[in-house]
């Protein structure tokens, strides 16, 4: 109870700050490094110390490579070659080799110039992706390339992961490659041991969980699935957060993948942001009048190199100069990653603390210049790009990335009957279900079903259920139907949702609740029973089709018995 006090304290400020930044639409990672430079030791005020601090921190970096593992699996990046992998890493790897020759040639050690042109080669999908968001870019060619290069750059960062602690180590450059051969060979054997234990444990084991409903329980095997990789590269002389990429990377692969994601999403976020204030208490604006030019240069040399990397590899691709040039201007903002690397840069000594301050500083700047280079993207890159290539059609690189047209609430009989419909018509769907012998079943039918419960916002937000074209729920049970109802409508409210109801009743409170339309099973069964009926009868099919529709648009009510009658009897 010692540090009591100072955690109130540290909440208490971190929910101010975030209250006011979410008003103004800035960044939540900018909010939680203002809150380290107010409690950290550099600055006037209150200073919050809690020895604890560093270690939970820390494990923002873990949580946060664990879920960049769940959205690259083998078979993702198998499918990604030639596109985002290859333009990512071209990016990545270029962006550090043209900023490390360039500091290297300025005077610092090759270990201090290869470490800041890996932080510069670094992104903010957080920025980019809100940023867009809020402009309605999102989903538009340069928008969804440049956010998948971003989060794209998070996998290409984790061998820095394993080199970065080696090159900070006191040892000869007779010994370094040597050194640097034995981690990778350790990286090597981790990833054996994960991608092996995966394969005969993690998939049973949740089979296992999910057997039992419990959402605690489903959370306590997530943590215990991460914590244990996460231990075990670190018993290999690795970083904690290596472990975790890898056993996110082969949960990626189970039918869980989206429900894990949702349910670590709060571990995440709020180990994350202790992560982000702990680098905002590295920084010492005391020292800003002594390195402010060369921090200005730094940022000068992270948005230019990146612009230029990016236009030239992007332009190669196939992409027309406009759209290359907004993709490049979208990426040039710094990025959260590069904090985690320099972190550990400093831990191990592989820079010096001022050089360290002034990578620090330039990051940061830069990521408040990348805000206003995405706002107006277009217009920068109308005045960069060609006169005539404004007017070029844009080419969209993306293809074979998707996103679900249809969303699926449940895999029973109705369910699965949809998505057999939906397949039959070219459509793409994803389907949740709570059952995992559900699960198995629609997977062995060759349809994308995954273990979740759709009424979950997080879920939602996992499967990103905004881009979708409709949703359907067909599970039988009122009560979860109208909370997937619910759920849709607060976390994307523009897209469409039908639902199955139980009788008249149920289909009213489920219209109530937001759907476009909720069909009764009964009366409905009728309806099909009595259209046959009058078919073998035969009644012209027209006047059939009229009076089927004439009931439904008068919401069944031509059928359902005056409850005056039937009392009379």
């Amino acid at each position: 109870m010692v540090h009591l006090a100072q955690i109130i304290l540290l909440m208490g400020v971190t929910v101010a700050i975030m209250i006011a930044f979410q008003r103004l639409h800035i960044p939540s990672s900018l909010g939680y490094l203002l809150v380290g430079l107010i409690l950290g030791p550099h600055t006037a005020g209150p200073t919050v110390y809690v020895p604890e601090f560093k270690v939970l921190a820390e494990f923002g970096v873990v949580f946060l490579l664990f879920s960049i593992g769940l959205n690259y699996s083998l078979p993702q990046l198998q499918a990604m070659r030639h596109q985002i992998l290859g333009l990512g890493t071209a990016q990545v790897v270029l962006t550090t080799a043209t900023v490390g020759i360039l500091l290297w040639l300025a005077g610092l050690s090759a270990v201090a110039a290869f470490v800041i042109g890996a932080v510069f080669a670094q992104s903010s999908s957080t920025i980019i992706g809100r940023q867009l968001a809020e402009q309605g870019e999102d989903n538009t060619p340069h928008g969804r390339l440049g956010l998948a290069i971003s989060v794209f750059q998070d996998v290409t960062a984790v061998p820095f992961l394993v080199v970065i602690p080696v090159l900070g180590a006191a040892i000869g450059l007779d010994k370094l490659a040597g050194e640097l051969g034995w981690a990778m060979a350790k990286a090597v054997m981790a990833f054996a041991l994960v991608f092996y234990a995966a394969r005969w444990a993690l998939r049973p084991l949740f089979h296992m969980v999910t057997e039992r409903r419990s959402a605690e329980l489903f959370t306590l095997t997530v943590l215990l699935v991460v914590l244990a990789a996460a231990w075990m590269t670190s018993n290999l002389g690795l970083s904690l957060a290596f472990g975790a990429f890898l056993a996110g990377m082969m949960l990626g692969e189970t039918e869980f993948r989206h429900q894990v994601e949702s349910s670590i999403r709060p571990f995440r976020d709020v180990l994350l942001g202790l992560f982000f204030v702990g680098v905002g208490m590295l920084v010492d604006p005391a020292a800003l009048p002594r390195i402010w030019p060369w921090a200005l240069l730094g940022t000068l040399l992270l948005l230019l190199s990146k612009i230029v990397v990016v236009v030239l590899t992007v332009r190669r691709s196939g992409m027309d100069s406009i759209a290359s040039w907004r993709t490049a201007l979208l990426l040039a903002v710094g990025g959260e990653f590069g904090f985690a690397l320099l972190a550990i840069a400093l831990d191990s000594s592989a820079i010096d603390p001022d050089i360290g301050q002034i990578a620090l500083n330039a990051v940061l700047f830069s990521m408040i210049a990348g805000v206003l280079l995405i706002r107006f993207n277009h217009a920068i890159a109308n005045c960069l790009a060609r006169p005539s290539a404004a007017s070029a059609p844009l080419k969209n690189p993306l293809t074979g990335l998707p996103a679900p047209q249809v969303l699926i609430g449940g895999y029973g009989r109705v369910g699965h009957t949809i998505a057999v419909l939906l397949k039959s018509s070219g459509v793409t769907c994803i389907a949740f279900d709570t059952d995992p012998t559900r699960v198995q079943q629609g997977l062995a039918d060759g349809h994308p079903v995954l273990y979740g419960d759709i009424a979950d916002p997080e879920l939602l937000t996992a499967a990103r259920a905004e881009l979708a074209m409709l949703a359907i729920i067909t599970v039988d049970d009122h009560t979860a139907a109208l909370n997937a109802i619910s759920a849709l409508r607060g976390h994307c409210p523009h897209v469409p949702v039908i639902a199955r109801a139980r009788d008249l009743q149920t289909s009213s409170v489920l219209v109530n609740a937001g759907a476009i339309h909720a069909y009764p099973e009964a009366i409905e069964a009728s309806l099909r029973l009595g259209t046959i009926a009058l078919r073998m009868l035969n009644i012209p099919t027209a006047d059939i089709d009229r009076m089927l529709q004439d009931i439904r648009d008068w919401d069944y009510q031509p059928v359902i018995e005056n409850p005056v009658k039937k009392n009379a009897r």
